[in-house]
């Protein structure tokens, strides 16, 4: 039960915390003296040194004595101080009653396989085992470049790139992007556009079940959490496609940045038979 996950560092803040709030919250403020009352003081305090003043030289000057209440500045300066650490305490609270769990933690959460959803094509996506994979880059004849990005998380150099059937990673032919190993359709040519980065980039998947977003585990153990990556590969083969950044256009606001080495292009005018083409689920 988290309640009951009470680290010491947060007992030791808390400590320091309250103490010193407890000292600057003793203080109040001055009370003003009324007018009247000043006056009065005034007139009082004036008769009583003019009569002095008589025995006293005329050269003598009198000391003003000092307050025992502590001045404005001060007590200011005393709760401001109580202020901070009332956040500090709050802070250690935070951490008592609700730690953070550790961030190896949260990337295996983020990374964990989900159960394979149902592709809105109709596609069957149950996953490859890995002969299974490797097999068919045997079958494809898929280059080493191919096969070092798909299977080892590779990249090609930018402004290189070169899919498994031989188009330029800047078409701009209308069709659709699909897995070099598997053959599932990923983008549509419509959502391409040009980042400027020198791979293939796009705003959405075709169908966001046929991939998988995770945490990239390459960064999580050597990278700190503000530059961890969100890696995407194909549900159907588990190979690596590319990064996903949230730095895209409209309407989505994200980059599929690709390699265009793990996909294939099939122009417009043979969709239709290469979906015919790929197993459909049961």
């Amino acid at each position: 039960m988290r309640l009951l996950q009470i680290q010491p560092v947060s007992l030791f803040l808390l400590g320091l915390a309250l103490s010193p709030m407890r000292r600057a919250t003793a203080f109040s403020f001055p009370r003003r003296v009324s007018r009247a009352a000043s006056t009065s003081s005034s007139s009082s305090s004036s008769s009583s040194s003019s009569s002095s003043s008589s025995s006293s030289s005329p050269n003598s000057v009198q000391a003003t004595p000092k307050s025992n209440e502590p001045t404005r500045r001060a007590v200011i300066a005393k709760w401001l101080g109580g202020v901070g650490l009332s956040v500090a305490a709050t802070a250690a609270l935070g951490t008592l009653f609700f730690p953070r769990r550790p961030l190896e933690t949260q990337a295996a959460e983020m990374s964990a396989p989900a159960a394979t959803p149902r592709s809105s094509m109709g596609l069957d996506l149950t996953p490859l085992s890995t002969n299974e994979a490797l097999k068919a880059a045997d079958k494809l004849k898929l280059s080493k470049q191919e096969r070092r990005i798909l299977f080892e998380a590779g990249t090609e150099m930018p402004g290189s790139g070169m899919t498994a059937n031989g188009v330029k990673y800047s078409s701009k032919a209308d069709g659709l992007w699909v897995s070099a190993l598997s053959g599932v359709p990923l983008f549509d040519a419509k959502a391409k556009y040009n980042s400027g980065t020198g791979w293939p980039s796009f705003t959405q998947v075709v169908d966001p079940a046929h991939v998988i977003e995770r945490v990239d585990p390459r960064d999580v153990d050597g990278k700190p959490q503000f530059l961890w990556r969100v890696e995407v590969l194909d549900r159907k083969s588990g190979t690596h496609l590319g990064h996903v950044f949230d730095d895209g256009p409209a309407p989505t606001g994200k980059r599929y940045c690709m390699n265009a080495a793990a996909m294939r292009f099939v122009p417009r005018e043979e969709v239709d038979g290469w979906m015919a083409s790929l197993p459909k689920a049961k």
